[in-house]
């Protein structure tokens, strides 16, 4: 296995014998060998549209969803992944027919050239047969999945360069296909979405220039910031705008449910089938912003949030006591000692072996909740650890609202800098620098936040300044849009040309994929002089740190004490 996709990656370079996620070669191979399906399909899309063919947009959402699911702690399932494979067999074999026989020969000669480019086959039957489902393809022996996935991996790109650029853009399109899964799930898809997914996948086959591959990069940057404003829009017309809400992280009497991940319709429909039920529900980790929308302040059983950032949960979860459902990533692998081993379920795109898989929908009805219900009315209530609330809601909607209030106070010095501290939480000591930070700030800034990165210091008495808390959660990580959004309209009404001419730093501590999506949203928005940590991505080469540096003055954190007063001075 070759795996370097996740900030925690062996040695700062690439897990190659087990994933530091705890993923084992065999997962990790199986998910390499669902990439390259996914390739193939885009591949055929492409030649499709090339041939002025409609593809139907079901295309372009399995290809998200197929990428969403090898992102880091979600997947850990190989029966699962297995099925996901051979789906997308189903669907490459699918396109191939309805290819044969459109436009002219020329064109197919086209279309064939890139097929047996990306499928490694100077022989078109061969290339044909492999699209058409040879029992390769469709064997029921697992070990075949496993030979045809050792040759397919981030390694088969011998070029350091071209591999770099090609996996920073699958790895932003893994966190893209995330967020048009859950925009979908809420009715909500675009198709120039799907149409760039379909290119962007198709492009690491193909042989482009370093200026075309970075132009595709920072293109992907776009996608991106369109795919979560579509999020943004599939949640705030499902529950309404996030408000400025206080959050219980204490405990009650009664048995509950602990719901972690991301996704909301889960949250919604989970709270629908509670009710009358006697059975509370609390949010951990990146559900914590659910408690910020309208919709489901109505629901008094949902009673707060419990524990902290995704990789507390083995600690969270054997205190917590009732069952636990895991509505996407990140999973944390199960010991055989943890007590809650027998009362975790997956849903959605997450998979675990072992564990309880609640199934999708099926035409247009709820998921089925009742077995997780049945188990937590045997259950204790949740072990109290710890007391009180912490405040968010401070998503674009809200901030705005509030415009006029924070505009004078940065216009009478009080607040004399924001500092975006967005994106994920995870286990290195190095991650203490965004608690330091957020303590040792002057006390005339603001941090902006959004993801799970929060944690590191949501909890901290940081006071406020004229009414408003030094902190402002606008949610989840996919809620980052909303920073871009409030930086946007500040930029707006101080009347100011370039967006880094605002008293604005950033500050991001990135983990998987989905970061990887908010960091080229932000590029392609113009930001510079991001600095991210706790290191660089393993995944970026010399040559392609330099582009980034070069063009976008993209740096690593130091220490908090430098960086604060770097930040303060506007560097």
């Amino acid at each position: 296995m070759f795996c370097f996709q996740c900030q925690e990656t062996a040695k700062g370079t690439g897990c190659t014998v087990k994933g530091v996620c705890g993923k084992q070669e065999t997962t990790a191979n199986l998910q390499d060998l669902l990439i390259y399906d996914l390739k193939g399909i885009a591949v055929l899309a492409k030649g499709l549209k090339n041939a002025g063919v409609k593809v139907d947009k079901s295309v372009g959402l399995f290809i998200s969803q197929g990428l969403f699911t090898t992102i880091t702690n979600a997947n850990f399932d190989n029966a699962s992944l297995e099925g996901w494979i051979k789906r997308s067999q189903a669907i490459k074999q699918g396109l191939k027919t309805e290819l044969d026989g459109l436009g002219s020969a020329s064109e197919q000669a086209s279309i064939w050239k890139t097929l047996m480019n990306f499928l490694g086959s100077d022989d078109k039957a061969l290339a044909s047969d492999q699209l058409d489902g040879s029992a390769l393809w469709f064997a029921s022996d697992p070990a075949m999945f496993q030979e045809k996935a050792k040759t397919v991996g981030v390694l088969a790109t011998e070029n350091e360069d071209v591999r770099s650029l090609r996996e920073l853009l699958i790895l932003g399109l893994k966190g893209i296909g995330a967020y048009a899964e859950h925009a979908a799930v809420l009715g909500v898809e675009k198709e120039e979405i799907y149409d760039f997914v379909i290119e962007g996948m198709a492009s690491t086959t193909e042989d482009h220039s370093v200026d075309e591959m970075v132009s595709l990069v920072l293109r992907a940057g776009e996608c991106a910031v369109t795919t979560m404003a579509a999020l943004d829009t599939a949640n705030t017309t499902s529950y309404g705008h996030p408000e400025i809400s206080e959050v219980n992280i204490g405990g009650s009497d009664k048995a509950a449910i602990l719901i972690s991940g991301h996704d909301l319709k889960d949250l919604e429909e989970l709270m629908i089938q509670t009710q009358g039920t006697g059975i509370d529900v609390y949010t951990h980790g990146e559900m914590l912003p659910a408690h910020y929308y309208p919709t489901f302040k109505k629901y008094e059983n949902l009673k707060g949030n419990y524990g902290s950032s995704w990789w507390h949960q083995n600690k969270d979860f054997e205190s917590f006591n009732g069952p636990i459902l895991m509505t996407t990533n990140c999973i944390v692998p199960i010991r055989e000692s943890n007590s809650y081993k027998n009362r975790i379920y997956t849903t959605g795109m997450a998979g675990y072996p072992g564990v309880s898989h609640i199934a999708d929908r099926v035409m247009g009805k709820a998921k089925d909740f009742s077995a997780i219900i049945k188990q937590a009315k045997g259950c204790s209530a949740p072990e109290e650890i710890e007391t009180g609330t912490i405040v968010g809601g401070f998503a674009h909607n809200q901030v705005i609202a509030l415009a006029d209030k924070v505009v004078e106070a940065v216009k009478s010095g009080a607040i004399k800098r924001f500092v975006v501290m967005a994106g994920c939480d995870g286990r290195q000591k190095g991650r203490g620098y965004f608690t330091e930070v957020a303590e040792k700030l002057p006390k005339d800034t603001v941090i902006l936040t959004a993801g799970c990165a929060k944690y590191r210091y949501n909890k901290l008495n940081l006071g406020d300044i004229g009414g408003i808390p030094r902190v402002l959660d606008a949610g989840q990580c996919n809620d980052s849009y909303s920073l871009a959004v409030i930086a946007l309209k500040l930029k707006e009404v101080f009347q100011l040309e370039d967006i880094n001419e605002l008293p604005i730093s950033f500050d991001i501590g990135w983990y998987e994929q989905k970061a990887v999506a908010v960091l080229l949203a932000l590029l392609h928005l113009g930001v510079k002089g991001i600095r991210l940590g706790p290191s660089l991505p393993a995944f970026i080469s010399p040559a392609v740190l330099k582009v980034l540096v070069d063009n976008f003055n993209i740096k690593p954190i130091g220490t908090a004490e430098s960086d604060i007063a770097d930040m303060m001075a506007g560097n």
